[in-house]
Order: structure tokens, then sequence, then C-alpha cells
């Protein structure tokens, strides 16, 4: 069997002109990126109209045995062109995070990639490089600031912000900088996210256009001062410097898939500690170049898709006019407690024990948001028949069709029944809820989003994180949309609750505003915004043979 990279190595691109033809660009709207890459001047696209129907992938809460959501993202966008709709697919960069730790290659899979996968996976056009630069510029000048003379009073014991590098490193997680005399600065407790966590890249990723850039960097909240006043990135002055920083990245990167399809992969926030989708600007551009405009929201439709609604759409004025909810037989059945290395043999008992994760997200997406839904069961070898007809019978009781999908294997022609389904469910009219009013307190927008989408019984705030709430409803942040940070391998706070667990409670540990970024940040459970690398790292397997060939990237 050939591995992913091997499959888009042995692939013929098309060069980059040809794929911006298809949707109406010319060479002039491009800054090229080599041959087969290019970001986007949408300043020419201003006036153009959002005329795209949306369609949201998202899925059921992630396990070992994987779902597939960027396969299938990939591989419903080519199934629309091959039955003849103008179709654009948008979705994240991957972060080198990942990349060298856990996963591996993260544009696509099998015949349903986007390429070149070595760039995307590697560096890409930058984007990542400008966000953690940006990011670490602000970082030196609340020191800097501090080192020459504190004039705004910045206690340095409640410094948020946090340096950032777009790679695993749990060593860097909590470190003390300043230290050897009065000349290296003001000795204090610091450390690392990974770029992906940074609130730079949520705010790059909602932001409309250079000028919202520069107001939302502006409005990002660095520190309290000693009469716990909050302390921006505008106090200091930074948001011009960083805006300049991020100029050419904020402009969408131009790809295509292994069969052509246009593709714009831009940003990649992470999906718990912020909103986990590709950026606005991607979005809406491509809403004005396709006529279905396919997209992905990270991890399980309890985050992404939550999120990517009362968020996203809530920030932009857009709304998914299809959900395609993905799952696997596999996937159901470690929810209904097979171990990984048995999910191959039927278990009927255990799907069917595992089965209400998938009826949970189908009722959210029906009934709190209002929205039709397609699951699409990515199928394996091993599925038999007696398996894919009991999801079948089951997604049939709540009328929602069930669509097998052998991308994969098969590429745009095994998606070729749910592209179909996506077009009729795409007519349908809808109208979309939002799970919660903004003018609710932060206590019953979580309790809202907490007892809605994950069917808790209630939420405990704990004391530090009641206090918290007090100062963000002083300083006049309480009428923010909420980020849910949580485990995203269930629905509760706890990942071993796996199904529909029932009785629990959501504790909510910390509060935290990201006023840039335009959302409060509620923390439960463990959540790290800066991950470490397994015991045996994705990069062990990554190499370069003499001619430059990569290999090992999946």
């Amino acid at each position: 069997m050939r591995s992913d990279i091997e499959i888009a190595q042995g692939s013929k691109m098309q060069a980059i002109d040809e794929i911006a033809d298809k949707v109406g660009l010319t060479n002039e709207q491009l800054e090229h990126y080599g041959k087969y890459k290019a970001k986007v001047d949408i300043h020419a696209l201003n006036d153009k109209e959002k005329k795209a129907k949306l369609i949201l992938v998202t899925a059921i809460n992630p396990t070992p045995a994987g779902e597939g959501k960027t396969t299938t993202s990939v591989g419903l966008a080519d199934a629309l062109r091959k039955i003849n709709k103008n179709s654009f697919l948008a979705l994240r960069e991957p972060s080198l995070g990942p990349v060298f730790g856990i996963k591996g290659g993260a544009a696509g899979g099998g015949y349903a990639q986007v390429v070149p996968m070595e760039d995307i996976n590697l560096h890409f056009t930058g984007d990542f490089h400008a966000i953690g630069a940006a990011n670490n510029l602000l970082a030196a000048m609340i020191d800097n600031h501090i080192h020459q003379g504190n004039s705004l009073g910045i206690d340095p014991r409640r410094i948020v912000w946090k340096r950032a590098v777009d790679m695993n490193d749990r060593q860097l997680r909590f470190i003390v900088n300043g230290l050897h005399g009065e000349k290296n600065g003001t000795p204090r407790e610091d450390g690392f996210d990974i770029t992906v966590a940074s609130e730079v890249m949520a705010v790059f990723c909602l932001a409309r256009d250079l000028e919202d850039l520069k107001e939302r960097l502006a409005r990002m909240v660095v520190a309290y001062s000693y009469d716990n006043k909050p302390i921006t990135a505008r106090d200091l002055k930074a948001q011009g410097a960083m805006t300049a920083l991020l100029k050419d990245a904020i402009k969408p990167n131009l790809v295509q898939t292994l069969e052509g399809t246009p593709a714009f992969i831009h940003g990649g926030p992470f999906a718990n500690i912020a909103h986990g989708c590709n950026s606005v600007q991607a979005t809406t551009t491509a809403m004005k170049l396709g006529d279905y405009v396919v997209t992905e929201a990270g991890f399980g439709a309890d985050l992404g898709a939550e999120k990517f609604i009362d968020i996203k759409c809530r920030s932009v004025g857009i709304k998914p006019d299809v959900v395609v909810l993905v799952a696997t037989i596999r996937s159901l059945k470690y929810n209904g407690g097979v171990k990984k290395d048995a999910l191959g043999e039927e278990n009927l008992e255990a799907l069917e024990k595992g089965m209400p994760n998938l009826i949970q997200h189908i009722s959210n997406i029906q009934d709190v948001w209002g929205l039709p839904v397609v699951v699409a069961l990515n199928r394996f070898p091993t599925d038999t028949e007696a398996e894919l007809k009991l999801v079948q019978d089951k997604a049939d009781e709540l009328g929602v069709r069930v669509c097998l999908s052998e991308v994969w294997a098969k590429g745009g022609a095994g998606g070729l029944d749910l592209a179909e389904e996506v077009v009729r469910l795409a007519e349908m009219p809808s109208e979309l809820s939002y799970t919660y009013d903004l003018d609710q307190s932060i206590e019953d927008k979580i309790r809202a989003i907490a007892q809605k989408i994950y069917r808790a019984k209630d939420v405990v705030f704990l004391p530090l994180a009641k206090k918290q709430i007090q100062s963000l409803e002083e300083h006049g942040y309480d009428k923010l949309p909420v980020c849910m940070a949580k485990t995203q391998y269930s629905f509760s706070d706890n990942q071993n609750l796996l199904g529909a667990p029932q009785d629990f409670e959501i504790t909510v540990r910390n509060i935290k505003v990201s006023a840039g970024a335009g959302f409060i940040v509620a923390l439960t459970g463990e959540i790290m915004t800066m991950p470490g690398l397994p015991k045996v790292p994705a990069a062990e397997f990554i190499d370069v043979s003499p001619d430059g060939t990569l290999t090992g990237l999946f």
C-alpha cells in the first residue's frame, strides 16, 4: 500500500495559474510562491458577493481509531466537482507540532489530499513564522517596557502573555528569564505556548481585513497593573509593528487537491483553547469564488462546530447550509468500549453501545442549531454489512441519511453519494440558532453550552473562576461569546467518559479573556497550550534523500 506522501509525490499537479483560472482569479491577483502555490490579493474581490453554499465538515468525538475529517473534506470537494459543481475547499494550515509529534502530515490522506503536501506541512508560505514573530515582538515589548521604567505600572507577576514557538516542547512550558543582573531585564516566571495557541493566531483567523486585524491586536490583554487595570497591546503601542509583520501572511494561500480542486489553506488556531477553524479571509473569499465551499472545524462537533457557529458565524454573519458529520464504525465501537486492537472484529453490541455519541451530535446539529445534517461514514475493509445497517437504521430514526465515504481509496469518485446528498440538503431552508445569547451572563453562557451541547447536569465554578468572572464583568468583557477549553475526547471534561455520558458536572477552573479575538476562554480539566512530544515522535521517521525527496510524512 502506498503511503500518503508517495501518493502525493506521484501526482501531477497543475500550475497554480491554472487552478486560479478555474475560479476567475487573474495572474495579477496572485502572489506566487513557486509554481504550485500562491497568495491571493483579496482587495480586488472586496465588491464581490458571497454567493456560495457553505458546507461545514465536523465529526463525532475523536478516538485513536481515527475519523478522517480532513480527508472527507477534501474528497467531498473533489466529488462536488465530479458532479459539475463549482466547489472550493477551505482548511487550516498544519502546525509543525503535530507534524513532528503524533500525527505526521496533516493535509488529508490517500487519494483525498491537498498538495504540495510537503510544503503545506513544512513552513508553507511562512504564515506561522510571521504569527510567532508578532507574538514574540509583543512579549519583548512588555519586558522592555518594565525594564525601561514601567510607566504603565505592569505587575510582573500578572503578565498573561507568553512567548510562542511552533513546536511541541514541554521543556518550555514554565521558564524563568531576566536573570544575571539588571542589564538583562526583570527576573520573572514566564513560559511558551505553541504558536497555534497564541491569541495572535485566533485574531489572525477572525480578522476581516488589515484594519480589523490591527484593531483586534490592539485590544489584546497582555498583563494587569498593580491596581488591577488590564494592560493591552495598544497601551504598549505594539499593534502597528505587529500588523506590519502580518500584512502578507493575512492573504489566503491558494493550492489544489490531487484532483485539481482549488483550496485555500490558511491559519490554524487550536480547537480547544481557541475556535479551531481556518481564517475568515479564506472562508469569505472562497464563498465569493465558488458555488459550494467545503470547510472544516477542529475536533468533534461539541468543540469545533459549536465554536464555528457561536463564534465565527456570529462574528462574520455567515451560516452553514449543510453539516457533514464524520464517523467510522471503528470509532463508534471504541466509544462502546472496544480496545483499539480489537476494532476490526464485528461487535454489534459495542457498536450499539457507542451509537449514542453519534446520535447526540446529530441531535445538537438539528435541534440546537437548526441545521440539516448528513453522516459521512468512512468505510474500512473490516466493516461488516450488519454493522453498516445498524448505523443506518439508527440514523433513519432521526431522519438523517448515512452516506458511505470511500474517498481515501478512490478520491472524489468515492464521495459521489455524499456530494449528491449535500447538494440536496443545501437547497433545504434552514435558520441558524445559536447556543446562547450574548446578553446572558458569562456563567449562563457557559452553562448553556454545557447543558445543551454536552448534556451536563450542571457547571461547577471554582472560586478562582468566580473571581475572574467578576473581574471580567467589571472590565466590560461579559458580552463576549465563550470559547470552551476542554478535552476533545468526551462530551464531558473527563476524557475517559466515552459515548454520551449522563449525570455529570463540568468543572470550570479558570477564566481568561481573549479580547482581541473577541471571546472569553473557559478552561476545564487539564488543557495544555504547549504539548510535548510522544515517546516515539513522528520526527524520527521523517527524512530527506540526497536528491531532496522527503519521506516519512505519513
